[in-house]
């Protein structure tokens, strides 16, 4: 019962912080919202700007928040926890209408508590959590409906543009403006979106903040939350995917390769690390396309980082390879606005197809510059799946290429990935 009185004291005092406002719709149209998404893009901040949002027409009594990290938290039983709201009225406040859980997935059996709460009919829910297993339909189905998700990745081009006082508009590519576009472009390319990274000034501090990220998703979303005794394969194939990323991921030859250096894991065990990584949202994993859903399944995945940052300060190569973290940034913004993607390897390989309801509706390539090594294979790989989807038009996104093109009577649009970046929602 103290523990929970000066959390709640703590609470009351709190002064919340000067946000930088995401791009990002909240509305509490649901009696439980849950904000999902990896650790440290801004999900606490979220969660304080729907507060600041709330305290104009709230007193801050009417409002709860719990940071399920605090270890003061640390043990408590699930029976226990009722505790916190009779804390609550022991102190002298009442009318408690809003909720905040952040970090709920430390809590044990913590679905169930709040299902319970949801259905007193007495609070509004609001959840933070840096685990995709918030997205399930079970829990959906758990709270009969009454519940949305909101899923929150590092910062958008847009959101990284605002962040640094850049203004851009139709015009900003005509004028002298453009030169410093590009130069921020390239700046979002190789450092990505996490909120601490793009605000630490030098590199080395840069590297630090992605260092530290690593090691709290490595021992506490994956080596404590999963029980894993074996991390030395865990963190074999963590490296491995952020050295190789936007590239096939063999389970059979990762197993082959610890073979050479005496290391001995089952397929299942590496494939069950990969789903763990997934649900941590430390990658994205891309299925190559077919109408079969267990073709699918036994195909290897293409695997990406949820951020360029990761492979610029992680990775062990000396210079970046602009081609790899342009189609990583792309995947990335694709999985931003939840799209629905495949890779398609049939005769060429296409890097991206999107599937809106039951149909392919869009092609995309991407390529750092059309030059005459690449031109052909890139348009190549594109008409081969706009064929195969019989649509009539595709995209190639570059880093500053521009043009239309008719091959063999298909729409190609050539187009800058900042450009396209900007005018994705």
């Amino acid at each position: 019962m103290e523990q929970f009185k000066k959390i709640i004291a703590e609470w009351m005092e709190k002064e919340i912080p000067t946000l930088t406002k995401r791009e990002i719709p909240l509305k509490l149209s649901s009696d439980v919202l849950a904000i999902i998404g990896p650790r440290r893009v801004g999900k606490t901040y979220l969660m304080y700007q729907l507060i600041n949002e709330l305290l104009t027409e709230h007193k801050k009594e009417e409002i709860l928040f719990v940071d399920f990290e605090d270890n003061r938290l640390v043990g408590v039983k699930d029976s226990e926890w009722d505790n916190l709201f009779l804390a609550h009225l022991e102190m002298g406040y009442s009318s408690l209408k809003y909720i905040f859980f952040d970090e709920i997935q430390q809590m044990s059996n913590w679905s169930k508590f709040v299902r319970r709460l949801h259905n007193q009919n007495k609070y509004k829910i609001i959840l933070s959590g840096s685990s995709s297993k918030l997205l399930s339909k079970e829990i959906a189905s758990e709270l009969r409906g009454r519940y949305k998700s909101i899923f929150v990745t590092p910062f958008s081009f847009s959101e990284f543009l605002h962040l640094k006082g850049f203004a851009v508009n139709q015009a900003t590519e005509f004028t002298s403006k453009k030169g410093e576009l590009l130069k921020l472009f390239l700046e979002y390319l190789l450092y990505g979106g996490y909120p601490e990274i793009i605000k630490e000034p030098a590199s080395s501090e840069k590297k630090q903040k992605a260092a530290s990220y690593y090691e709290t998703v490595f021992y506490r979303d994956l080596v404590e939350r999963h029980k894993i005794t074996n991390y030395e394969i865990l963190e074999l194939l963590m490296n491995y995917l952020i050295n190789n990323p936007t590239q096939i991921f063999s389970i059979t030859g990762f197993e082959k390769m610890l073979k050479n250096q005496q290391l001995e894991i089952s397929k299942k065990t590496i494939s069950l690390f990969l789903k763990y990584l997934e649900e941590a949202f430390f990658v994205y994993s891309l299925e190559e396309f077919s109408y079969s859903a267990k073709k699918r399944l036994m195909r290897p995945k293409k695997v990406y980082l949820i951020d360029n940052g990761l492979i610029t300060f992680l990775s062990v190569h000396f210079s970046p390879n602009n081609g790899i973290l342009l189609e990583n940034l792309v995947l990335g913004q694709l999985k931003r606005t939840e799209k629905t993607v495949f890779f398609f390897n049939e005769k060429k390989e296409c890097d991206f197809i999107i599937k809106e309801g039951t149909r392919i509706t869009q092609a995309i390539q991407v390529c750092w510059e059309l030059n005459e090594n690449s031109r052909e294979r890139e348009i190549k790989g594109l008409l081969d799946a706009l064929d195969y989807f019989n649509l009539s038009e595709g995209m190639i996104l570059t880093y500053d290429q521009e043009e239309k093109l008719i091959k063999e009577g298909k729409k190609i649009m050539i187009l800058p990935v900042w450009k396209w970046l900007i005018n994705t929602v």
